[in-house]
């Protein structure tokens, strides 16, 4: 594979308190004739050693040029887009154990937009969900110190520690008028992401929070255990892909495959296709015969929060008109991320391709637009205070998936009872998904007359 290198220089700063004069700069030149773009190259790095040299002579503490050109890197990957970064021996560690499942952290999907830290979406289960961190969210500060001129590997590491350590944050959400301060430990991270239950006979519910290497494995496991169940072929699914922030792009395509048929499918029965600049970042996946395990009614839930492979899976069921999708528009990362290894111990995430939906749809910072739009309510009782009746995010849902007893012996399955109050009251974007699907399964199993 022919590598290309290009050094790419960002400088920014700001002057505070100083009282020293500063001599002023010389004018720039005009340049009356067009530059070669060699000639410009050769300045480039020309200036780039001449900055390397003077941040190592005269920055107030002595800084090795290893730092320095491990700075650069780092600048060079993140000026490109907020999902490309270079990874240091820590960091492939990190991204390894995040596709597999386990990790240390907050349990937080994060990106830096204007100078702060952007919750796309908590984990399931962990410490920031349990907190009430959402979707949306903006963290201002870690411990008190300000995220404003961190950079974004700067932010994640501040957050990172030792499991049951503790962490303040500081966040402003959309619709408050004061910051939210957030007191909690770090934990150990086990992402479990496919996990689901009856809501009653013939209908399921199954949740996908990331998808990982053995995401359609257990999705499989699971819908043979629900049917075993109740000894009879599900009538009904919804499939919840609300705040489900991405993972393996080969993952995402197989579980689309879970529900799609290729001998009814339109566009030469691709699920996902992308498209880059090499040969290597252009390639189709497509439904592979006898895969699909479920082939009835069907409802997907997506939310502000469903990124990347989720809008994968959303995209490919929408185009061929295999599920209802319903909620809000989804985030809108339209983009494929390479690992390529530097040396031994390094390595570059670069965005390599856009992805495309089978219809030729790009849903980078656009997005999937649901079939069905419905907001994430809260219903409110009459003995409530009406002023707490605000929109809530899938992250804030508390009490619904975790109620009851759930076998200790079913490590996919959540709790089996469900009363229509407390759903409609946690979860309501869930309550219209289930009335709905009720109705599109009393509709399959009616005969047409003619």
């Amino acid at each position: 594979m022919r590598l290309k290198i290009i050094l790419l220089i960002l400088f920014s700063g700001a002057l505070l308190g100083f009282s020293t004069p500063f001599s002023t700069p010389p004018p720039l030149k005009t340049k009356t004739t067009p530059t070669k773009p060699e000639d410009m190259l050769s300045k480039d790095v020309l200036r780039f050693n001449r900055e390397l040299q003077t941040i190592k002579a005269e920055y107030v503490q002595p800084t090795s040029e290893h730092q320095l050109l491990q700075n650069a890197m780092q600048g060079m990957a993140n000026g490109l887009d907020p999902h490309s970064s270079f990874l240091d021996a820590d960091d492939l560690k990190d991204l390894q154990t995040a596709t597999t499942g386990e990790f240390s952290g907050l349990g937080l999907e994060v990106a830096m937009e204007d100078g702060l830290l952007h919750v796309v979406t908590p984990i399931d289960d962990g410490p920031a969900q349990k907190a009430g961190i959402k979707s949306g969210d903006w963290i201002l500060r870690i411990n008190n110190s300000p995220i404003q001129g961190l950079t974004l590997r700067e932010a994640v590491k501040k957050m990172r520690g030792e499991k049951g350590t503790p962490i303040h944050l500081t966040l402003i959400r959309k619709g408050l008028h004061k910051p939210i301060t957030v007191d909690l430990k770090r934990e150990t991270i086990r992402v479990r992401s496919v996990k689901g239950r009856l809501l009653e006979p013939n209908l399921a519910y199954i949740r996908i929070s990331s998808f990982q290497e053995s995401t359609r494995k257990d999705l499989d496991n699971l819908i043979n255990q629900l049917q075993h169940k109740q000894k009879t072929p599900l009538k009904g699914l919804i499939l919840d892909l609300r705040n489900n922030p991405g993972g393996l792009l080969t993952s995402a395509s197989d579980v689309a495959n879970a529900f799609l048929d290729p001998n009814k499918m339109g566009y030469h029965h691709v699920i996902v296709y992308t498209q880059g600049q090499t040969p290597e970042a252009n390639m189709k996946l497509t439904a592979k015969p006898n895969d699909q395990i479920y082939r009835e009614a069907m409802i997907v839930l997506i939310n502000q929060g469903s990124a990347s492979g989720a809008e994968i899976v959303a995209g490919a069921l929408q185009d061929n008109k295999r599920a209802v999708i319903l909620g809000t528009k989804s985030f809108g990362k339209g983009s494929v991320q390479t690992v390529i290894p530097l040396d031994e111990t390094s390595a570059l995430k670069l965005t390599t391709a856009l992805y495309y939906t089978p219809s030729g749809r790009s849903i980078q910072a656009a997005g999937i637009l649901p079939d069905i739009t419905l907001d994430e309510l809260k219903v409110s009782t009459v003995d409530e205070d009406p002023v707490d009746s605000i929109y809530l995010h899938e992250s804030e849902l508390k009490g619904h998936l975790q109620n009851g007893n759930a076998s200790p012996k079913n490590i996919f399955e959540m709790p089996t009872t469900i009363a229509s109050n407390d759903l409609v009251k946690n979860d309501y974007q869930l309550f219209e998904a289930f009335n709905l699907l009720k109705g599109m399964v009393v509709l399959q199993e009616t005969p047409m007359k003619g």
